[in-house]
């Protein structure tokens, strides 16, 4: 099974911080996970104001913990992009959006603590 982690859940199971839930846990472990490129894009933002502290380098952090742990870049395509225009106007955050229409198109659920994916008809694990 493959699935695309949102941006909480890939930090708090490199982290293997309690916020993440015992299903979500349970899935990440035994399941293909893809990573987008849009969750890079966003803690790059946020370590740059301040918002988020890695140990070390972000780039350094998160290149040890896609290896560490197996994980798959998932790159952001044309038909990813272009996804984003079919989806309702719920929920304005892009790297939320980009992640929806990722999933979509891909065909994989999300793990994610947040609600607003079903509401794009995306499978959300957690």
């Amino acid at each position: 099974m493959a699935i695309l982690l949102d941006t909480h859940a890939f930090l708090w199971w490199c982290q293997d911080a309690p916020d993440l839930s015992a299903k979500a846990r349970k899935t990440i472990a035994n399941a293909d996970c893809f990573v987008s490129v849009a969750t890079f894009w966003e803690i790059a933002i946020k370590c740059s104001l301040e918002k988020l502290r890695l140990p070390g380098t972000a780039e350094r952090y998160l290149t040890e913990q896609m290896s560490l742990n197996g994980f798959e870049i998932l790159g952001i395509g044309f038909r990813h992009t272009m996804g984003v225009i079919s989806l309702p106007w719920r929920h304005r955050d892009p790297f939320d959006r980009l992640l929806a229409a990722q999933a979509l198109e891909e065909g994989i659920p999300v793990v994610s603590r947040d609600r607003i994916f079903e509401d794009y008809g995306v499978e959300r694990l957690w």
